[in-house]
């Protein structure tokens, strides 16, 4: 990944050092004022938050610029900053006001610029799944989940639940832009995104692969939990109000619903798929 800047700091310097030195000068210049976005690197993305960009930094993505909030001295962001600036990252030290109006919430003192996510194809979907089909992979699988927020929130879910990828449709599907990245809190960099052009094909192909494949609906008449996912599975989740498209629900080979105890008759979609998500969990650690 291409990156700008320079080395922060002589070998011993402390990252608190290294900061005030960056700052000052040229490279790592204090940027305030009203021209405050402007002042943030363009075509990059903006992943903030302690989590996110220690995930980022763990997988070895170096971003280009590195924004810390002045006056911070938590110990996590200390060790951020001077990984961040072993690695070659241009460091920035910023006013409290100007990391709030990039991020428009909260990034807990830190901002990282970086190259924006690139989804991998469907011929990096099924060499991962030949290869690892022994070992019982989980894969998550979005039809037709537009919401930014929501498909944050189900990458953060696939994330905590170890799933092998997420499969989209190319053109049915939320960009992987820096909301989501800050939705996914670290789970759109730890979890890969395939992206297919023909999702009921791709599901097809899972199929004739040993993978089970399951859709969840409302209308379905066995639930998550009776069905056994400790094999190969892919669960598929469809957008909220539309559920899963026909062709879709064709290419499952069962569909399942969550057992509604209430007065509500679904749930939001990222909430679904964490349920589902973690029933497989459950079952595989019985195993």
């Amino acid at each position: 990944m291409k990156h700008d800047g320079q080395r922060g700091g002589k070998r011993g310097d402390s990252p608190s050092r290294q900061s005030r030195r960056q700052s000052d000068d040229g490279q790592g210049k204090r940027r305030s004022g009203s021209n405050v976005k402007s002042a943030a690197p363009r075509g990059l993305d903006a992943v903030h938050g302690v989590h996110a960009v220690e995930t980022l930094l763990a997988r070895q993505q170096v971003p280009s610029e590195l924004w810390i909030q002045e006056g911070q001295a938590e110990k996590r962001l200390a060790d951020i900053q001077h990984q961040a600036v072993s690695l070659g990252s241009r460091l920035v030290v910023q006013p409290r006001d100007v990391l709030d109006q990039v991020a428009e919430g909260a990034h807990q003192g830190v901002i990282a610029f970086c190259e924006p996510l690139v989804a991998d194809n469907e011929a990096a979907l099924f060499w991962q799944i030949e290869a690892r089909l022994d070992q019982s992979p989980l894969l998550l699988v979005l039809d037709g989940v537009t919401d930014v927020h929501n498909f944050g929130a189900c990458l953060r879910s696939a994330d905590a639940a170890g799933v092998m990828g997420v499969m989209v449709a190319r053109d049915r599907s939320a960009p992987l832009n820096a909301t989501v990245r800050k939705i996914a809190c670290g789970g759109a960099e730890s979890v890969p995104v395939y992206q297919v052009t023909n999702l009921a094909r791709a599901l097809a192909r899972l199929r004739e692969a040993g993978v089970l494949v399951l859709g969840a609906a409302g209308e379905a008449s066995a639930f998550v939990d009776d069905i056994d996912m400790r094999g190969p599975t892919a669960l598929v989740m469809g957008a909220e109000g539309k559920g899963l498209r026909r062709l879709t629900r064709e290419h499952c080979d069962q569909l399942v619903k969550l057992p509604m105890a209430g007065q509500v008759s679904s749930l939001n979609v990222s909430v679904a798929t964490g349920i589902c998500l973690f029933e497989a969990v459950r079952q595989r650690r019985l195993r």
